[in-house]
C-alpha cells in the first residue's frame, strides 16, 4: 500500500459514529467507497469512544434510520437485553456494536475499510477538495466526507470553521452570552471525558487502580452525594457486573485549555494525556472510597489500558461555516407546542435536550425537555441539509459534529444518534452526487430526501438491511406503520400542515407481538401529570415491588394519560432495576 494511489465515488475520513454511517449508507447505495479511520473499531462514541449507553431518539417513532437498525441489532445480540442503565434505554457492551459495524462494512464488497490512518494533506483544485493524503496512500475521490472526531479536514483544506462560543449579538440566541466572561475563558468548548469501565469484582478483590502523577482528591469529592453510590454506579450500568464511568458532576469530564486539541500534534496529545488521567484518578478515587470490589474492567477495549477507551469522547469539534447554521431557536419549541419548526430541507431528526457540560459551573440554557411517556425527553427538531454544504468549497461534505451549528444549539446535535442519521443522510447525499454527477450544493433535496425515506435501491443480498429514515418528527408514527411513507411525504409537501403538537391526525395501531415479554398484574397510580406508578400484585420475582411506568410507545402513553388513578391493569412489559422502571409494551385488560 506504500505510496499508493486509489480512485474512488465516495471517501470517508474518520470512522466515527457519523462516518461509519455514511460510509455504510453510501456503499448500500451503490457507489464505491472507501473509509479510512483512525481507530480499529469503527463507531465513534458509540464503540471506540466507550459511549455505550447513548442518549436521544429513544422514542419508538425516532428509532428510524441505520440507528433504529443498530438499536435492533443491539437487541439480538447482547446477552441480557438493554434495559441495564438508568440515563438511557440502551446500554450496551462497546465490544458488541463495534462488531456490528465491522459486520456491516463486511457485508458490501464495494466499501474497502482502511484503519489506524489519519490525514495528512487536503489535496484541491480550486474551489474543489479532490483527494486526501495519508502517510502511506493517497485517495482521490468524486465527493469526500469529514467524519473525523473534530473536523480535521476542515482545517487540513481550509475550509472555513469555527470553534467555541458565540455571543448572543451574533445570533440572537437566548442562552448565549452577552459578552467574553469567565466561563467562555476557562471553557472555549464543551469538556470531553475519556470514558473508563469499572467492573464489580464482587467477593473477590480488584487489582490495585493506580493514581496518575497529578492525583488530587478534592476534584472528586461530592460526586454522587446527592444520588447515593447505587444509583452512581447505575447511572451507566453495563452488562456482566460493569459500569460505563461517564459522570459530569465532579467526575471524570476534563475541559482545561481545551483550545489545545486544534493546535499542533503536540499539544492535543498533552491535552489527552491529562484527560485520560484524569479519569484514571476518578477510577482511583471511585476504588478509595467504595473499597477494592471495584477495579478496572478487564479487556472491554483494544488499547494499551483496556478498561479506557480508545479515544476521548468528543462533545464539540470545529463546526463548518456552511450554508445555514443552526441556532438555539431552531431547536427550542414552537410557542404552544411540542416541536420545533421544521425545515424544508430536513434530512435528519434529533430530540435531546440541550446539555452543556462545563465542569464545576452551572450554564443555563432555555429549557425544550417535555415529559413524555412517563419521563423526560426532549423537543424534536430537524437538521437542514444545508448544515452539511460549505458555503464556498465543493467536493465536500461533513457528517458528525462538525455540522454547520453554533456552540449552543450543539449541546442538542452533538448526540450519538442524531449524528449517526446525519451520517446516513451525507452518505446519501454523497453516492446520489455520483450518480447524477453534481455537486453536493447542486442535488435537489427532494431527491435525497426520498432516497433517505425509502433506502430502495440496495443489493438483492442487502435487501433486510433496508433502513428508511424518518425526516419529518412525528410522535405517534412508527416506520412499521402502513402510512409512514405517506404521512412522511404529505408533511414535506404541506409544511403549513405539519402540526405542533408532533402529532399525526389519529392512526389505527398495528397488531403488537408481546408473547416474550413479562407479563404484570397490579393496581395503576398517578403521581402527577406524565408521573405514574405501578404496584405488581400478582405472584412474580418483582412483587410487591412499587415500579415507575414508563413507555418509548406513542399509543402507550395516550392511555396511561387516559388511565384514571387506583385503576387494576394487566400490561406486558420490562423492568430496569437501576431506573426502577417498568417499560410498559402492551396494555390488555383495564378492569374497573
Amino acid at each position: 500500500m506504500l505510496n499508493q494511489t486509489y480512485t474512488t465515488d465516495v471517501l470517508v475520513v474518520g470512522g466515527g459514529t457519523g462516518g461509519t454511517a455514511a460510509a455504510i449508507q453510501a456503499a448500500r447505495r451503490g457507489a464505491k467507497t472507501i473509509l479510512v479511520s483512525e481507530f480499529s473499531w469503527l463507531g465513534g462514541m458509540l464503540t471506540a469512544a466507550g459511549v455505550s449507553v447513548p442518549d436521544g431518539n429513544e422514542l419508538e417513532a425516532f428509532q428510524t434510520g441505520l440507528w433504529g437498525a443498530f438499536i435492533q441489532e443491539l437487541r439480538q445480540r447482547q446477552p441480557g437485553g438493554l434495559d441495564n442503565s438508568w440515563v438511557s434505554f440502551f446500554s450496551y457492551e462497546p465490544r458488541i456494536g463495534a462488531e456490528i459495524f465491522a459486520d456491516w462494512v463486511k457485508e458490501l464488497p464495494n466499501l474497502q475499510w482502511i484503519s489506524d490512518k489519519v490525514p495528512l494533506e487536503v489535496l484541491r483544485q480550486g474551489d474543489c477538495i479532490t483527494g486526501v493524503r495519508f502517510a502511506d496512500f493517497t485517495v482521490n475521490a468524486k465527493i469526500i466526507l469529514d467524519g473525523t472526531e473534530l473536523g480535521d479536514l476542515l482545517a487540513l483544506g481550509e475550509v472555513p470553521y469555527r470553534w467555541g462560543w458565540e455571543l448572543k449579538s451574533q445570533w440572537g440566541e437566548p442562552s448565549a452570552p452577552e459578552s467574553c466572561n469567565s466561563l467562555t475563558e476557562k471553557y472555549p468548548i464543551q469538556a470531553p471525558t475519556w470514558v473508563v469501565v469499572m467492573q464489580d469484582f464482587g467477593e473477590s478483590i480488584a487489582p490495585e487502580t493506580a493514581p496518575a502523577p497529578n492525583y488530587d482528591p478534592s476534584l472528586f469529592i461530592g460526586a454522587w452525594d446527592d444520588y447515593g453510590v447505587e444509583r452512581f454506579l447505575n447511572y451507566g450500568r453495563l452488562p456482566r457486573g460493569q459500569f460505563m464511568i461517564n459522570w459530569p458532576i465532579c467526575g471524570n469530564d476534563y475541559g482545561q485549555k481545551a483550545n489545545r486539541l486544534i493546535k499542533s500534534d503536540s499539544d492535543r496529545r498533552e491535552f489527552a494525556q491529562e484527560c485520560f488521567w484524569h479519569s484514571q484518578n476518578f477510577a482511583h478515587f471511585i476504588q478509595t472510597q467504595l473499597g477494592r470490589r471495584y477495579g478496572l474492567a478487564e479487556g472491554v477495549f483494544p488499547s494499551f489500558s483496556p478498561a479506557f477507551a480508545l479515544h476521548p469522547y468528543y462533545r464539540e469539534s470545529r463546526r463548518l461555516e456552511g450554508l445555514f447554521t443552526l441556532c438555539e431557536q431552531d431547536i427550542l419549541p414552537l410557542a404552544g407546542g411540542r416541536v420545533a419548526a421544521k425545515f424544508d430541507d430536513t434530512v435528519a431528526i434529533g430530540n435531546y435536550a440541550n446539555d452543556h457540560h462545563y465542569p464545576g459551573d452551572k450554564f443555563s440554557l432555555q429549557p425544550k425537555s417535555i415529559r413524555w411517556g412517563g419521563r423526560w425527553t426532549g423537543t424534536p427538531f430537524t437538521i437542514p441539509y444545508r448544515c452539511l454544504i460549505p458555503v464556498t468549497t465543493d467536493g465536500l461534505l461533513v457528517c458528525e459534529k462538525n455540522i454547520s451549528v453554533s456552540h449552543i444549539a450543539n449541546g442538542a446535535t452533538r448526540l450519538q444518534p442524531v449524528v449517526m442519521s446525519i451520517g446516513q443522510a451525507a452518505g446519501m447525499a454523497a453516492a446520489l452526487c455520483c450518480e447524477l454527477e453534481c455537486q453536493p450544493r447542486d442535488l435537489p433535496v427532494r431527491t435525497l430526501q426520498a432516497a433517505l425515506l425509502t433506502d430502495e435501491r440496495l443489493p438483492s443480498a442487502l435487501r433486510s438491511a433496508q433502513s428508511p429514515a424518518a425526516i419529518v418528527p412525528l410522535f405517534n408514527l412508527s416506520t412499521n406503520h402502513p402510512d409512514w411513507l405517506d404521512w412522511q411525504i404529505h408533511y414535506l409537501d404541506n409544511p403549513e400542515a405539519y402540526p405542533i403538537s408532533g402529532n399525526c391526525p389519529r392512526l389505527l395501531v398495528n397488531p403488537y407481538d408481546y408473547l416474550n415479554l413479562d407479563c404484570f398484574i397490579g393496581i395503576f397510580n398517578r403521581l402527577e401529570q406524565q408521573r405514574y406508578t405501578f404496584t405488581i400484585t400478582n405472584s412474580t420475582e418483582f412483587s410487591p415491588k412499587i415500579w415507575q411506568i414508563v413507555t418509548l410507545k406513542s399509543h402507550i402513553d395516550e392511555q396511561l394519560q387516559a388511565l384514571p388513578p387506583q385503576e387494576k391493569l394487566t400490561i406486558w412489559g420490562r423492568t430496569n432495576s437501576s431506573g426502577n422502571w417498568l417499560l410498559v409494551e402492551y396494555i390488555d385488560e383495564v378492569s374497573n
